[in-house]
């Protein structure tokens, strides 16, 4: 069985999931701590749970998304996993922090890179990777067919969608990354979004009117 914690992090209140199973073994998605408050509230679950990270997951790489992406890396010593086509985006990173009004260096570290039809695995769990282009050109999704939930990063919300009026954003992209990749899965599942409250995939299809 498969566990999701969230944290609500940073000025953006961006979500950071973390998963894990009963053996402990977790995967750290969109780490967006921020203040040190954040980050000893994050390093104290992982701790108090005895978890062991054994990746860093980017749905994408927005800086909201990564804030605390060195000091993850830093601390667990793993691979930190992204889309290729994400890669413009987090070199970006340090020129789009300034533009927030704070400093964010160039994240130094292990990358590895996903794309749809990878599968991750936590003990016997198995993860799939969609890609889910538009909000950002390499977004991707988690999904976990066994405990129903997929974690969207920013393509889908409750009753809405990720902005595309940032860099490299596509409007149309996104709305067809959501219905052929998203709204195909059972209509149970449980989203974990970006920023947010969770939902689930049947109730996007009948109440989300950006996806009429």
């Amino acid at each position: 069985m498969l566990h999701v914690k969230s944290f609500a992090f940073n000025p953006f209140s961006e979500n950071t999931y973390i998963i894990y199973n009963d053996d402990k073994e977790a995967f750290l998605i969109d780490p967006g701590n921020m203040p040190e408050a954040e980050t000893q509230t994050l390093h104290s679950f992982i701790k108090t749970n005895e978890l062991k990270v054994k990746n860093i997951l980017l749905t994408h790489a927005h800086i909201d998304h990564i804030i605390g992406l060195q000091w993850a890396y830093d601390t667990f010593e793993v691979p930190v996993l992204i889309h290729f086509d994400e890669m413009e985006i987090l070199d970006r990173a340090s020129f789009t922090a300034k533009n927030y009004g704070f400093f964010f260096p160039a994240f130094k570290g292990e990358l590895q890179h996903i794309k749809e039809g990878n599968k991750l695995h936590l003990g016997s769990e198995t993860i799939k990777i969609y890609d889910v282009p538009g909000h950002s050109p390499g977004s991707v999704a988690f999904y976990n067919e066994n405990n129903g939930f997929v974690i969207s990063g920013d393509a889908l919300f409750m009753m809405s969608i990720g902005r595309t009026d940032l860099y490299k954003g596509d409007y149309d992209q996104l709305i067809s990354s959501i219905k052929s990749k998203l709204l195909t899965l059972p209509d149970h599942t449980k989203v974990y979004s970006g920023h947010g409250q969770p939902t689930k995939i049947g109730f996007e299809k009948e109440h989300n009117s950006f996806l009429k």
